[in-house]
Order: C-alpha cells, then structure tokens, then sequence
C-alpha cells in the first residue's frame, strides 16, 4: 500500500531528511519520502502492517520535529 498524507509546520529540508531516514528504518516499510518543498510525507509499506507503520512514522516525526503535525486522513 502506498499513501501520501500532508505535514503541518515542517520547517527545514535537514529534519525532513531525517524523518525520511527513520521511517526508512521501520520494520515493514518499503519506502518512503519526505518533501519539503510540498510539505508531504508519502510511505510505502506491506498492507497488514500499514496503520502501524503510520503510527511509527509520526513518532518519528515528532522526535524530529515536535511541531510538526501529520494530517492523517
């Protein structure tokens, strides 16, 4: 499964590269992006693991950013 979600308040290239890193890392994970210049995060990931790997992906974010928010719809 694939899907992008949009990421409020990302304020440098620098943490978007490391978020991109750490959700690399996630058990599960195929694949992810984080932009930004589009102020988006998008994660590719094994179907059954996905909701978890979403979660994961956020706690990465806020370890990195704590004000950033992910819109998660």
């Amino acid at each position: 499964m694939k899907k992008t979600f949009k990421l409020i308040d990302l304020d440098c290239a620098n943490c978007a590269a490391k978020m991109e890193t750490a959700i690399k890392k996630i058990d599960g994970v195929n694949n992810a992006a984080v932009s930004f210049m589009t102020q988006k995060m998008t994660i590719e990931a094994d179907d059954d693991k996905f909701d978890e790997v979403v979660k994961k992906a956020v706690e990465c974010i806020k370890k990195v950013e704590p004000d950033c928010t992910v819109v998660l719809k």
